[in-house]
């Protein structure tokens, strides 16, 4: 669900944003930049869901493995 929400910007702002963003995307756009700051993820729920894609671990442990082995060569 999307609420409506009136901001007041600089003329100067809101113009570098329509020419930039475009028409029906400046809303978007600026929530694509506010959302981090205003919903903080839970970290360890997003890890521990995470971990249960057994897929994506085997592929980071193969991947991890394979760098391990780029770091002997840097030393060399």
């Amino acid at each position: 669900m999307h609420k409506k929400l009136t901001i007041s910007i600089d003329e100067k702002v809101y113009e570098g944003l329509y020419a930039t963003i475009g028409e029906g995307k400046i809303s978007q756009f600026i929530e694509s930049l506010v959302k981090p700051h205003v919903l903080h993820q839970d970290l360890t729920l997003a890890y521990q869901e995470m971990a249960l894609d057994e897929e994506r671990e085997h592929k980071a442990a193969a991947w991890s493995e394979g760098v391990i082995g780029d770091s002997n060569d840097a030393e060399r």
